[in-house]
């Protein structure tokens, strides 16, 4: 059966791969346009629009370019094979460019060589197995002549001439051979007495052999036939010595010669070992042997014979033993007049069309024109070609492979479900359990489809995702979601990627982004694979086909008709053009976020290996001492200058600034928490330039290090001695709190760095900073930091009178509750805004819940003009 031709591509058709690269560029940002007008028509938001149009220009190129460059990467691979003697590569080509005919050139090419190369290795093998009995025999009558055994008399020379003349009869048979491999070949037709031709092939088989007994019979006895005699004295010669060497001492071999109507027989049997079951027909190939070892032969013997059978007009097989025999037993069918066997014309050497990548070396070489099932001295199958690297792969293989990886259907259809569901839940909805459910769907399927999913620190992560993604349905403050989201991210792919370094973290978060491009020939694999799927994709079909039909036609007969319509109206959802395209968006954007997450489990790419490199220390103390010591000066001389603006108050601020102290502490403190951000990075550093050699070294590296992080912790506190007065001064906002926040983890690094510096060790360092900062997203979103925040300023309207209204009005309903409780209802009211009850159980939030509960009875003021 001849193998399927490959799929055909979108710009197959196409001609030139300058057209090519134009119609693909110009498709793409067509593509692309359109996805952006729609979305912006639609209102859809720019966050979502954006990924949804580098989805949809990457899906459009990827249809686009299917077998563009895919033949050079196997021209590249299979000469790369060529050089070291490998022929069997083919190349793939189903296009009409230059690239398509190169691609059949080099597949012709590979050809030739291939059937040069096999015709070679054949007249090698053949050479070698043909000259062995001849040879074997003349030196076994030089010997007895050596010996005394044999006179050296005229019968003597003449059995040595004989074998002479057999040794020059098998050359010339041999570039027969040769010449009927190189495609022109005959037989030189005769009558061939049968008897005489055995006797003949007996008395040479008993020449070198085991002791064994021929008993030869031919019906009639008479019988003459016509064929080629050198080529029947072949296959006569290698059946009686196949048979011999194969039989005990002692033992019979029988040869039997019958005619029929128009054909006749030769049969041979012996009392060997016999033919295994199932190696009957394996016998007969090329190097086919009955035995492990080959029972003392090549293999060729019988494959030759079945080939000067073939050219006859017959055939060979192996039947079972008669009776109570055991043994092998061959037996070949001839005609007894065959027809003359026609050349091969050399024409038929070279194809006039190119063959396909789908042709094999036997449908194109002349020598192999006969079917490789009967062909005894055809050359095996080509192996199957192998996929070509996609382009993902020569860009990304050396720290991206993808191995074990032919399909993925399940991670596909779960991706496109979640994406689905998404865009059921989402749009139009506020944040709430329909959020809360679609991740803990999203986190369930990328946590199956990790081989990392049992270790401890992807259990940790796991949980930390799930702790901070409830803050959707517990918190409505929108900048903690998002917040939590992108820590849950960074614990998701530093446990799917297993990260250690910080630049390995990063690289495992820029993973899953490009992970959209690595998966794409997965993606391709696994669709094509669904597309023939037997009921699937014809379930899926009729489905797309059937609504299609519903909405076209319902919709035309329910705008003609207005009875038919008043019965359609109440099963139809009233789904506007734009809330369809925002749903059209939202799952595209989260099924394939959810897909590129799964295939980050699935291949994560090899993080740590990417790096700076080995550290190269300096070779003196002072190159990396120096540096340090003039940082840890300046620190030195930020914390003698914070000690005298504290011991000097206000008014030593005011003479040497000309500031108020307020104005004073708010004006560094950016720069404070950038200095403490920088002073990390100069410590890591330090680290990887100075020598860490145990002694001297290692101890004036701790000691520096450690007087500088001393000096860091003192700008920590100073930062948040700073914030802390600036809030008492102008009261307390979200923002200043989170960077209090920020600040305080900030110092805690730097003390577990200072851990690091003493354990000697700090492999664990980056992974225990970002559970810390989960910790703290934990805590700081179960603190409820919009109430907590309004409870401030509260406290600070109560001691001194003055409250901000305006910024109270711009928190989130999570702070309703305690600005009811603590403001005199005009200020409360001026300070709300109104909040809805959820209109379902998916829209349902705890914050927004409580909002609603605390403002049932509250009239609130329709606009601030009158609010202080």
């Amino acid at each position: 059966m001849s193998a399927a031709p490959p799929p055909a591509r979108p710009l197959d058709r196409v001609g030139s791969i300058k057209l090519k690269i134009g119609l693909l560029v110009g498709l793409s940002v067509l593509a692309t346009a359109l996805v952006v007008q729609i979305g912006a028509g639609a209102g859809v938001p720019v966050w979502l629009t954006l990924p949804v149009t580098a989805a949809a220009a990457l899906g459009v190129t990827q249809w686009l370019a299917q077998g563009m460059t895919a033949p050079l990467r196997e021209m590249t691979a299979a000469a790369a094979r060529m050089a070291t003697g490998d022929y069997s590569q083919r190349v793939t080509a189903t296009s009409t460019d230059e690239v398509g005919r190169l691609a059949r050139a080099f597949t012709t090419m590979a050809v030739d060589l291939a059937t040069a190369d096999q015709q070679r290795r054949a007249l090698v093998a053949t050479v070698s197995h043909e000259l062995r009995t001849p040879l074997a025999a003349q030196r076994v009558l030089l010997e007895n002549l050596v010996d005394g055994v044999v006179r050296p008399d005229d019968a003597a020379l003449a059995t040595a001439l004989a074998q002479s003349e057999r040794l020059s009869a098998l050359v010339g048979d041999l570039l027969d051979i040769a010449r009927v491999d190189g495609g022109a070949a005959s037989l030189d037709l005769g009558p061939v007495p049968v008897a005489e031709l055995l006797d003949q092939a007996v008395a040479e088989a008993a020449i070198g052999a085991r002791a064994v007994r021929f008993d030869v019979e031919v019906h009639p006895a008479d019988l003459v036939v016509s064929g080629d005699r050198a080529r029947l004295a072949q296959v006569a010669a290698n059946l009686l010595d196949n048979a011999a060497r194969h039989s005990p001492a002692g033992g019979t071999v029988w040869v039997r010669a019958a005619a029929g109507v128009d054909r006749w027989s030769l049969e041979v049997a012996d009392e060997g070992p016999g033919i295994p079951a199932g190696l009957e027909e394996h016998v007969f190939t090329r190097f086919g042997s009955a035995e492990a070892d080959g029972g003392g032969g090549t293999g060729l013997g019988l494959a030759i014979a079945s080939w000067v059978c073939e050219m006859h007009g017959g055939s060979i097989a192996a039947l079972p033993p008669e009776g109570t025999r055991t043994g092998a037993r061959i037996r070949a069918d001839l005609p007894l007049d065959p027809a003359p066997a026609a050349p091969v014309p050399p024409a038929a050497a070279a194809p006039a069309a190119a063959p396909t990548a789908a042709t094999s070396p036997a449908a194109t070489s002349p020598a192999l024109a006969r079917p490789a099932a009967s062909s005894a001295l055809s050359a095996p199958t080509s192996p199957a070609v192998p996929t070509s690297p996609s382009a993902t792969d020569s860009f990304l293989g050396d720290v991206w492979p993808e191995s074990g990886l032919s399909t993925a259907p399940t991670p596909v259809l779960a991706s496109l479900g979640i994406g689905a569901l998404a865009a059921a839940v989402l749009p139009n909805r506020e944040l709430g359990l329909g959020a809360f459910a679609v991740l803990l769907l999203a986190g369930a399927l990328v946590l199956a489809m990790s081989p990392r999913r049992t270790q401890p620190w992807t259990v940790l992560s796991a949980a930390l995702s799930v702790a901070l993604g409830s803050f959707v349905v517990l918190r409505d403050t929108g900048w903690l979601a998002v917040l939590a989201l992108l820590v849950v991210g960074a614990l998701v792919t530093t446990a799917l990627t297993g990260a250690h370094r910080v630049l390995a973290m990063v690289a495992g978060a820029l993973a899953w982004v490009l992970s959209a491009v690595r998966g794409l020939p997965l993606l391709s694999r696994t669709l094509t694979a669904l597309s023939r799927h037997r009921r699937l994709w014809p379930v899926l079909r009729t489905a797309a086909l059937s609504l299609l039909a519903l909405v076209v036609f319902g919709g035309l007969f329910a705008s003609g008709d207005p009875v038919f319509g008043s019965w359609v109206a109440p099963l139809v959802p009233d789904l506007a053009w734009d809330d369809l395209i925002l749903r059209a968006f939202v799952l595209v954007a989260v099924g394939g976020s959810v897909l590129a997450a799964c295939y980050l489990a699935l291949n994560p790419p090899r993080v740590e290996a990417l790096g700076p490199g080995r550290p190269r220390p300096v070779q003196r103390t002072w190159e990396w001492l120096v540096p340090v010591a003039l940082v840890i000066a300046v620190f030195a001389g930020f914390v003698v200058a914070q000690a005298s603006a504290m011991w000097g108050g206000h008014d030593y601020v005011r003479r040497v600034t000309g500031m108020t102290y307020s104005e004073y502490v708010h004006q560094g403190f950016g720069q404070l928490t950038v200095a403490t951000a920088l002073t990390l990075a100069t410590i890591a550093l330090t680290v990887r330039k100075a020598p860490q050699a145990p002694g001297r070294e290692r101890t004036l590296l701790r000691v520096a290090l450690g007087i500088l992080c001393a000096l860091t912790l003192v700008v920590v506190a100073s930062a948040l001695f700073r914030m802390s007065v600036y809030q008492e001064a102008f009261g307390f906002t979200v923002l200043r709190v989170l960077v209090d926040a920020f600040e305080l983890w900030l110092g805690l690094v730097v003390v577990l760095v200072v851990v690091a510096g003493i354990r000697w060790s700090g492999r664990w360092l980056p992974r225990a900073a970002l559970v810390s900062g989960a910790a703290f997203l934990l805590v700081i979103g179960a603190a409820n930091p919009d109430a907590w925040v309004a409870a401030q300023n509260i406290d600070r309207f109560e001691e001194t009178g003055k409250i901000d209204t305006a910024y109270l009005s711009t928190l989130s309903p999570d702070a309703t509750p305690t600005i009811l409780a603590g403001l005199p209802p005009d200020l409360a009211a001026c300070s709300l805004r109104p909040v809805d009850p959820p209109p379902d159980v998916l829209s349902w939030n705890l914050g927004r819940a409580r909002a609603a509960d605390a403002l049932e009875d509250v009239r609130l003021v329709g606009t601030r003009a009158g609010c202080p």
